[in-house]
């Protein structure tokens, strides 16, 4: 009877080892590394309509959607309103006077200390389409599609760091922890494509976001719905090809061993969690063949490599926007694109407003620019959603850091006005909403937060943001919080 019972012991010890070894590693039988799919262990909640066995399955909208994927181009850094989209005449003729106190009283800036001189634009504005939309000489080629967008020109946020505005954003809430918008969009709609993931981040312009990949993680969500970072030079994700001596049988041999211990884990701890990481070494195996042909841009003609200005093999925003097209031309529900270097306070020439801004905008005017007409010319436009814009704006007033202005002419942070546009996606055409005072300062009318933005993407997608919720320590989630309204003023 003892020798029975060590027996069994021992087979039970062998056993809990293996799991203990399968939670703790990443199993890095080469791709299997697609750490990107894979996160921390988190207990999920059943939810309604949710597939636990595919969980990235198509699920049904709230009801009819105007859009069936978006591509949201996030600005990081805060581009400067003042040069771009909101011509204000009455800042010009202010030119080099100090600031009025009423600017400065009761107001918190990031770098601004004593008195700081005001800054006329540093842009040429002139009027364009049939609409007489202001645009700056900053952005010659978005001229040609002005009639398509619809302008925010009121966003405020209650963020002027880049980190938090940044989260709020992109998650719904300053601190860390939420997941982002992508992944509420994932979980709530599932994938078109099995091969692809549904949810895909491309960044650009050197370094993550100052939030980091936080805003694009899945938070308490299942780690399914996160988003997988793919790359425009080199392979499309990190460690995707098979090893050495490793054949793409064996491969598959691998992942269904290592998925037939999942699976009894399941039946075992019944935490769904599991089925999530099985999902995701099965999608995993499936992007092996999908994804380099996908995000493989040299086989696009001539002529779309002059209308975006790409140069394959390399890393740049032109390359990720053609990319984000053909994502969603094959059934990516969401691509969620950061270009980082957007800052402009002054302290040197990168990040002046009459010099490093004006490179920024030549390297994403013309690819932004192309996207839209790309978009319109194959019929997709109005199943895409196209948003664009930063985290917060710039102040009228030029930054003097430590009390004295910088080298360069620069601007702070400034959470209480800038400007974003939408395109595509049943959202109306050549529409402005929103208005600030005469020097930009303050949003007096049509104004609205990132709450109403989300609100509005999520709307357009064919989600009520009220309804799509997530139980999490005893509480329903939403990424609106308690707040959001869409904004009806500009949808078609």
């Amino acid at each position: 009877m003892e020798k029975i019972f060590n027996e069994a012991y021992l087979r039970k010890l062998a056993a809990d080892t293996r799991r203990n070894f399968l939670k703790q590693s990443f199993l890095s039988l080469g791709s299997l590394a697609l750490g990107s799919l894979i996160s921390c262990e988190r207990k999920v909640s059943n939810s309604p309509g949710v597939d636990l066995s595919n969980p990235l399955a198509p699920q049904m909208p709230h009801f009819a959607p105007k859009a069936k994927s978006v591509i949201y181009l996030h600005m990081a850094g805060a581009p400067s309103q003042l040069e771009l989209f909101d011509y204000k005449p009455e800042l010009d003729k202010l030119d080099g006077q100090d600031c009025p106190q009423s600017f400065l009283e009761g107001k918190k800036f990031a770098f601004i200390r004593g008195v700081p001189k005001m800054l006329a634009s540093q842009a040429k504005f002139r009027q364009f389409g049939e609409t007489g939309t202001y645009l700056s000489n900053y952005l010659p080629h978005l001229t040609n599609v002005v009639d398509e967008l619809s302008f925010l020109k009121a966003v405020t946020t209650d963020q002027f760091n880049h980190a938090p505005a940044q989260l709020l954003m992109q998650t719904g809430s300053a601190r860390l922890g939420r997941p982002s918008m992508g992944s509420w969009v994932t979980y709530g709609l599932g994938s078109e494509n099995n091969n692809l993931p549904a949810f895909v981040v491309l960044t650009s312009g050197g370094n993550n976001p100052d939030a980091g990949k936080s805003i694009w993680g899945s938070g308490f969500l299942p780690s399914v719905y996160q988003g997988v970072q793919c790359r425009s030079e080199g392979d499309p994700v990190l460690f995707i090809q098979d090893p050495k001596g490793v054949s793409r049988d064996l491969r598959k041999a691998s992942i269904d061993a290592i998925n037939k211990i999942n699976l009894e884990e399941y039946k075992t701890y019944q935490d769904p969690e599991i089925l999530s990481r099985i999902s995701q070494y099965e999608l995993a195996y499936r992007m092996q063949i999908s994804v380099p042909e996908v995000m493989d841009i040299n086989s696009e003609p001539a002529y779309i490599h002059e209308l975006y200005g790409t140069e394959p093999g390399k890393t740049s925003l032109a390359n990720n926007i053609l990319l984000a097209r053909k994502l969603v031309e094959n059934g990516v529900r969401f691509v969620q694109i950061y270009d980082w270097g957007w800052d402009s306070h002054g302290t040197d020439a990168d990040l002046a407003i009459d010099i490093g801004l004006k490179t920024k905008c030549k390297n994403m005017d013309r690819p932004v620019t192309a996207l839209i007409m790309d978009l319109k010319q194959r019929g997709m436009l109005d199943d895409v959603l196209v948003v664009w814009g930063g985290e917060f704006g710039r102040t009228p007033m030029a930054e003097n850091r430590e009390g004295k202005p910088n080298a360069f002419k620069g601007r702070d942070h400034h959470s209480e006005a800038f400007t974003m546009f939408m395109a595509g996606g049943g959202v109306a055409k050549g529409v402005t909403h929103g208005e600030t005072d005469e020097i930009g300062y303050s949003s007096i009318a049509g104004k609205v937060n990132a709450h109403d933005i989300q609100a509005t993407i999520l709307h357009q997608l064919g989600m009520n943001h009220e309804n799509l919720t997530y139980e999490f320590q005893g509480r329903q989630f939403r990424l609106t919080d308690t707040e959001g309204k869409i904004i009806k003023e500009i949808l078609g």
